[in-house]
């Protein structure tokens, strides 16, 4: 299983922000759309850094309320671990596993391309793990 066949059912739309944006306003997005990152771009596509939840609470208990006055590259993940639509399910798992992060962006031909979360892993893991079940009960039935 690939990240090709995650994004061909969940689709390749990703909220993204621009890394001179204010905090406060990246805080709104992250809250109305139920997301956990937004990824940053430069309007182009290209990937700047990505912006976490985790990203957020840590500069906030760093600094308080005053951090929301900074700018989306002042608190932003710079270095952006990503995968490509041929990176299988494990290896995902194994990247977001070691790097201790729960969003991951695709990229193609250097532009962002869409977005896989461990939620979106974990359910296409288990997806397959039930159909091999089904398909190995199959066998035994038949056997």
């Amino acid at each position: 299983m690939t990240v090709k066949a995650i994004l061909e059912r969940k689709g390749h739309d990703v909220f993204t922000i621009g890394p001179n944006v204010q905090l406060s306003e990246a805080v709104s997005i992250l809250a109305e759309h139920r997301i956990g990152a937004l990824v940053v771009t430069n309007g182009d596509r290209k990937i700047v850094g990505i912006l976490s939840e985790r990203d957020v609470v840590r500069i906030i208990g760093k600094e308080g309320g005053a951090a929301l006055e900074k700018t989306v590259r002042e608190v932003m993940t710079p270095k952006v671990k990503i995968c490509n639509e041929n990176h299988t399910v494990n290896q995902v798992m194994e990247i977001m596993t070691v790097g201790r992060f729960r969003h991951l962006p695709v990229e193609r031909d250097g532009y962002l391309y869409g977005i896989v979360s461990i939620g979106d892993v974990v359910k296409r893991r288990i997806e397959d793990v039930e159909r091999e079940a089904e398909e190995i009960k199959a066998y035994i039935a038949t056997a």
